[in-house]
């Protein structure tokens, strides 16, 4: 990493997310984490990458006026079945219609990432795809993974990286992606701002 790039700006995380801290941390990154009060949109006329785009952006921008000299990381991720753009489900019938609808179907997970620094108002956005198959899932597969509560938090209702996995039939693009921060995309927009992560 350059030691010269990290001295000037303080990083900042506008997001709460726990996968995305982790990652994060595991490649050891310096930051600060900042919970912006940010409302998402789910503007049922707004494509799946717009809807991602401007909630990264407004989560960046929420956390851009507490910080004077920073890079600002705003990051969000929704899923798409065939148009229909799936968030977070509200609760545990929720979270079955939408495991429901991507089972046994292949789905588009988008993630976008903004990063604004604050003391020169450069920002960037871009929006990263990856697809994934689900296996066809019965009704008590379903019930049973949606009380593991493991999916309550996450667009379309489950997580990658845990019992999730057991129904992953097969992914193309980045992994990353679906867990909620695309690492190689952060990667290429960091080095706009003179940042490397290597």
């Amino acid at each position: 990493m350059l030691k010269s790039a990290i001295n000037m700006y303080q990083i900042v995380l506008a997001s709460k997310s726990p996968r995305r801290i982790a990652l994060l941390n595991e490649i050891g990154l310096k930051y600060t984490q900042f919970t912006s009060d940010f409302e998402e949109t789910d503007d049922k006329n707004l494509t799946a990458e717009k809807i991602a785009l401007h909630n990264s952006l407004g989560k960046a921008l929420d956390a851009a006026k507490h910080f004077k000299n920073a890079l600002i990381i705003g990051v969000d991720t929704v899923v798409d079945s065939h148009g229909h753009v799936l968030g977070k489900p509200k609760n545990k019938e929720d979270a079955f219609r939408l495991l429901r609808l991507i089972s046994g179907t292949t789905h588009r997970v988008i993630s976008a990432i903004t990063i604004i620094n604050t003391k020169s108002g450069k920002t960037i956005s871009k929006a990263e795809e990856t697809k994934v198959t689900l296996d066809k899932l019965d009704e008590k597969e379903i019930a049973r993974y949606i009380e593991s509560g493991e999916g309550d938090d996450k667009a379309g209702s489950y997580a990658i990286q845990g019992k999730g996995a057991l129904f992953i039939k097969k992914i193309e693009g980045d992994y990353f992606n679906v867990v909620g921060l695309p690492l190689y995309l952060l990667r290429k927009l960091l080095k706009e701002f003179k940042v490397d992560l290597t």
